[in-house]
């Protein structure tokens, strides 16, 4: 098992930055790849960014690549998404996961943390 905390969030406004964290524990955090989703009201859970175990590789959705950075630090089991240039779309609540293996699809991350809300205002 590995639990996930999520911190983090938020309201800010439009133009803003935030920094979320993902807090690990349980199994060996650098063990699994970390993603980090996002789920609007009405909406299906979508793919924000992913990071491998050791940090050496990284993916984003279209939607915040450029003004978001995903990172981790193994050392204190602890995963980051820097987000900047925040826009009204991006309010969601934000979760982290983890995997075994790398993956920009929900279905293929085994742990997840219960969310944090963003919202950011126009």
């Amino acid at each position: 098992q590995v639990q996930l905390v999520e911190s983090g969030g938020g309201l800010v406004q439009s133009g803003g930055s935030l920094r979320l964290s993902c807090a690990a524990s349980g199994r060996t955090f650098r063990n699994y790849a970390m993603g980090w989703f996002r789920q609007a009201p009405g909406k299906e859970r979508e793919f924000v960014a992913a990071i491998s175990w050791s940090g050496g590789s990284t993916v984003y959705a279209d939607s915040v690549k450029g003004r978001s950075t995903i990172s981790r630090d193994n050392a204190k089991n602890t995963m980051y998404l820097r987000m900047n240039s925040l826009k009204p779309e991006d309010t969601a609540v934000y979760y982290c996961a983890a995997a075994r293996d790398w993956s920009t699809l929900p279905i293929e991350y085994d742990y997840w943390g219960q969310g944090t809300q963003v919202t950011v205002s126009s």
